[in-house]
């Protein structure tokens, strides 16, 4: 259901009507000269909930929030009839923000509500002020409320299609690429015990490219199956048991009873995998249909999630947002046919680049997004780096047995803890168009 800006814009005249102009102005004052005050009162008050201390904890994220909160409280109480409808517009953002980045309802009730008592106390000697500045934050949050409800349900709705979408595409082709990560894995476990190293550490499944596709992809989507957990079991079982005990044996010394057990975990988390890809079919929504990667419509779902992933577990992730530079030239050049090929080759190169935890979208024209799992900033940009000279030297087939080369750029932008994923997105746009500001086909960190 649409939100009814113009019936909101009406409501907010009519509230300033309601009043003297020396109300008003009692309201704007107080609001104009203790805003910073009331901020801070404001987040000091909800930093005691348990549920704000995930937005809170960061202390250069709660500044920016103080910030912003005073820009709306002067903005809110200027006691001006001009712009009202730029007012409920930003009423409208702020919820979809809260809701993009899961804020609790019920906290910013709870602020609100502790905001007009804050209020109420600095306007007791203007007669209706309290009333009138209470008023106002009810309207405001009456509109973030229903913006709020409005996202989350959008989200909702993503969510379980991006669920479906993830669970059923290229089945079988997932399944056997992930059978083969596992046997990978094993073969090198296999290497590493035949060289016999001394206090050498073997490889971790949780790690290894079946390990972070299961983590960052596969609970994901199976969630709530029974197979999902037990696989979570057998691979800590395998991590925290099986690999530490082989570690701790003597060159030399026998390990048969130690390799039949985890060659049966190993077994089981086969057996079950299998029978997770068995309980579905396929389906192909959601996918480029020129690259086939996945489209800019499960983005959020997927930043939300590995957002959600990182603050969790005390990880990182970088996304790398990459543009072919002067694109429109080969489709001068070579037409649109050429341009599509070389599109499709440009994202074959990207998804052989990535491992099985790491997601490839294309945004649109010549603009494709990396995020990469389980990575700090020296491993992201070294990776950008090795992507951008690759595609330097790749030859891109063209119709009629023509070939041609292309660069591209490349910005990459870390996870800092802030809960809105469009600042991060901003952030590696900025980068990216710094490279192509310094004179493209080069890489820039955010």
């Amino acid at each position: 259901m649409p939100i009814p800006h113009a019936r909101y814009t009406r409501q907010w005249a009519g509230l300033l009507d309601a009043v003297t102009p020396a109300v008003r102005e009692a309201v704007r004052s107080v609001a104009q000269g203790h805003a910073e005050e009331l901020a801070r009162r404001f987040y000091q008050d909800m930093s005691q909930e348990e549920g704000a201390v995930l937005f809170l904890s960061n202390i250069p994220l709660r500044q920016r929030l103080e910030q912003s909160l005073q820009r709306w409280m002067r903005s809110v109480f200027d006691g001006s009839s001009l712009q009202l409808e730029q007012k409920v517009a930003q009423q409208v953002h702020v919820g979809e923000v809260h809701a993009r980045i899961d804020v609790p309802v019920h906290l910013v009730l709870q602020g609100a509500r502790g905001l007009k008592v804050h209020l109420h106390q600095l306007l007791l000697q203007a007669d209706g002020a309290a009333q009138h500045a209470a008023v106002l934050v009810d309207l405001c949050m009456e509109i973030m409320s229903q913006a709020y409800a409005r996202s989350m349900e959008r989200t909702a709705r993503t969510k379980d299609a991006y669920r479906l979408h993830a669970i059923t595409h290229n089945l079988g082709t997932e399944r056997e690429r992930q059978r083969a990560a596992l046997l990978e894995w094993e073969n090198q476990l296999l290497c590493e015990l035949a060289m016999e190293r001394s206090g050498a550490q073997l490889p971790r499944m949780a790690v290894s490219d079946f390990g972070l596709w299961f983590h960052h992809k596969g609970e994901f989507v199976f969630r709530g199956a029974q197979e999902t957990r037990r696989i979570e079991s057998a691979m800590q079982d395998v991590d925290v048991v099986w690999l530490p005990a082989l570690e701790a044996l003597e060159p030399g010394a026998p390990r048969m009873q130690q390799l039949r057990q985890l060659r049966d975990e190993v077994r089981r988390i086969n057996y079950h995998l299998a029978a997770l890809f068995e309980q579905h079919q396929e389906l192909d929504a959601g996918r480029d249909v020129l690259t086939r990667l996945l489209n800019r419509k499960f983005l959020p779902v997927v930043l939300g999630k590995e957002m959600g992933h990182a603050q969790q577990h005390s990880e990182s992730f970088a996304v790398l947002v990459v543009d072919v530079d002067h694109f429109k030239q080969i489709n001068d050049q070579h037409g649109h046919d050429g341009g599509d090929r070389v599109l499709q080759q440009v994202a074959d190169v990207l998804q052989s680049a990535c491992r099985g935890g790491d997601y490839v979208f294309r945004l649109g024209g010549e603009e494709f997004l990396l995020l990469l799992v389980d990575v700090g900033q020296a491993q992201a940009v070294a990776l950008a780096e090795r992507l951008r000279q690759r595609m330097q030297h790749e030859p891109m087939r063209l119709p009629q047995d023509r070939s041609t080369q292309v660069t591209v750029s490349i910005g990459v932008a870390l996870y800092d803890g802030h809960p809105d994923y469009q600042r991060m997105l901003q952030r590696a746009d900025a980068a990216l168009y710094q490279a192509k500001e310094k004179g493209r086909n080069r890489v820039e960190l955010a």
